[in-house]
């Protein structure tokens, strides 16, 4: 076993190197001209070039370093995470309809619910985040790419081999998944244990992990140095875009969480393989794993969370026409939470037998960093306040992202309470729903409203406007039928991370009706979410194609913003090298 995993830790470490041999190669780090030559056009090219210089095919997505190319390809790989993540859970909602086990063994279910938590958090939600980084901040701030092409491409190739060795357990033969759940507390994975929690698939889960956090580590430093270095003469901080400043945030607060999680990493596989006493009893201890993990793991909740909140604070203004009413205080509210985040991560630690002064200080902190996220929601609803409301379907996310939040919210509130989380509602289903009204309610609400809204400029077409009210529909409906039926399962006592409700003693009957609540609610999500792939897929080939550069009609509220003035220029170009012009010498050097 253990000359197994040796191999395997050595076969990654070969991978590394020549991952960054390929992308690297012998050229300047700064540039973002493949070797093939440059390229320009609507959809991802490198705008400084020629169009037919871009090479074609696979090979322009397997060397670009265009941070639009980037930026799709982030934007695929999360969503093939996402429908991956997504089938697993809906396998696991399926199982609970009943109290026992009847469709899933429970390593099976173990397994799953491991793999759906790290899926959803590490392989989709910071991905789709950098999707819309990479693709639309240069536009926005006007630089002509990101700080660090070349680095930039070696963050998303970092990824693929990722999530491969975290799904290595379902894909390899004689291999078992690792089955310690999302959190993997010690000593469940610390020490070698049986093949049915530790093993050779729950190494491959941690490395992978270690793949991703370097991935976003080095996707946060190209952020930060884009935003300060790259900005047009024009963009200063005053006027900087409010995305812009959450992505900004989110950077610092990567810089500081996911080296610290990438040490704690390395030192489970030190355990699990060399023998270490980290967290053994008779070393660091268990207790060292949750205050190491929840230190990165709480400002990972604002790591996800604090951009879709930019692009709700930018998309709500365009459908309410209106500027984003206390925009200030928007931006100074992002920077109380980045600073706070850290200061909250033991409330996921009450009932651990902590001192109780810690508690309450940790309690008072949790609560206060309520205040800045609802300043923030103040400020969504005074911004559509007597505005001109389109209902959109982007403006229907926004408006669902802040109903559901308020609710993600206030949930959250009650368990930073020390009294009512460690008497009531900690460990039980109450904890799932909160934590998913903010992850499935809010924070994919927000990427929907952002995947519709900037359509237009990535394919040149509008969406299907019908087939997007019907996701959000769906979406919003599934979401709270789900959700909401999980936090009165809470209250009721049920436990979370359990395969089977069939004990001897409690509201059996009741469980199953709300479970079979939530597995109903789920369906209707995994409907609304069909509706979406289909309308995104057919409407990228076939949709209408945009014949102005204005396709939210902007101009007439003053909030026609940078990203489509570069939008509206480039379709210009496009159309004057179709009827056999040439393109404008000067229109790519101010192309954003």
């Amino acid at each position: 076993m253990a000359s197994g995993q040796l191999a395997i830790t050595v076969l990654m470490g070969l991978l590394l190197i020549v991952v960054a041999a390929v992308l690297t190669r012998i050229e300047n780090w700064r540039s973002y001209t493949p070797l093939a030559g440059g390229g320009g056009g609507l959809i991802g090219e490198d705008s400084g070039y020629g169009h037919a210089e871009k090479p074609a095919g696979i090979t322009r997505w397997l060397t670009t370093v265009d941070h639009k190319d980037i930026g799709l390809l982030y934007g695929l790989y999360a969503l093939i995470a996402f429908a991956v993540g997504g089938i697993m859970v809906m396998l696991m909602r399926v199982e609970l309809l009943w109290p026992g086990v009847d469709i899933l063994e429970t390593q099976t279910y173990n397994a799953f619910l491991t793999s759906h938590g790290i899926t959803m958090l590490f392989l989709f939600g910071t991905p789709i985040i950098a999707a819309f980084g990479n693709y639309f901040i240069p536009l926005l701030i006007g630089a002509d790419d990101m700080a660090f092409p070349r680095i930039n491409a070696i963050a998303f190739w970092l990824l693929p081999p990722g999530a491969l060795l975290i799904w290595g357990g379902f894909l390899i033969p004689g291999i078992a998944p690792a089955q310690t759940s999302w959190t993997m507390y010690a000593p469940l994975s610390a020490g070698a244990g049986t093949e049915s929690v530790g093993g050779v698939g729950a190494d491959m889960m941690l490395l992978g992990l270690h793949l991703t956090g370097v991935s976003a580590t080095m996707g946060a430093i190209n952020f930060i140095a884009t935003i300060f270095t790259e900005r047009d003469d024009d963009v200063t901080w005053a006027n900087l875009d409010i995305f812009s400043w959450t992505m900004l945030t989110q950077s610092g607060l990567i810089l500081f969480a996911f080296p610290l999680l990438g040490s704690a990493l390395v030192m489970l596989l030190m355990d699990r393989n060399l023998g270490t006493t980290f967290f053994a009893v008779e070393g660091g201890g268990a207790l060292l794993w949750q205050h190491l993990f929840w230190f990165f793991g709480h400002p990972e909740v604002y790591i996800l969370v604090l951009p879709p909140m930019g692009l709700v604070s930018y998309i709500i203004p365009r459908f309410s026409g209106r500027k984003l009413f206390g925009f200030k205080f928007v931006v100074y509210s992002t920077l109380a939470i980045g600073v706070l985040s850290f200061g909250v991560w033991a409330h996921h630690m009450f009932s651990t037998g902590m001192d109780p002064r810690l508690q309450a200080s940790f309690m008072a902190v949790s609560l206060a960093i309520a205040i800045p996220s609802a300043v923030k929601t103040f400020n969504w609803i005074t911004t559509m306040w007597n505005g001109k409301i389109k209902l959109t379907t982007p403006m229907l996310f926004c408006i669902g992202f802040v109903a559901n939040f308020i609710i993600g919210g206030v949930t959250g509130v009650f368990l930073a309470a020390v009294p009512v989380d460690s008497m009531l509602l900690h460990d039980t289903y109450y904890v799932v729903g909160h934590f998913h009204y903010v992850i499935m309610g809010a924070i994919a609400f927000a990427i929907f409203a952002g995947v519709y809204y900037w359509f237009p400029i990535y394919t040149g077409r509008m969406y299907q406007k019908t087939l997007g009210k019907w996701h959000f529909w769906l979406t919003m409906v599934g979401t709270n039928i789900t959700f909401f039926g999980m936090l009165i399962l809470g209250y009721l006592g049920m436990p979370r991370r359990y395969a089977t409700y069939n004990f001897a003693i409690g509201p059996t009957d009741v469980f199953s009706i709300l479970h079979q609540s939530a597995t109903v609610g789920a369906f209707l999500l995994l409907i609304g979410q069909l509706i979406f792939v289909w309308n995104v897929v057919s409407s990228w080939k076939e949709g209408q194609r945009i014949t102005d550069g204005d396709p939210w009609n902007l101009k007439e509220d003053d909030l026609y913003s940078r990203e489509f003035r570069w939008f509206e220029r480039r379709r210009e170009d496009d159309i004057a090298l179709a009827d056999g012009g040439e393109e404008s010498a000067d229109a790519d050097s101010e192309q954003r």
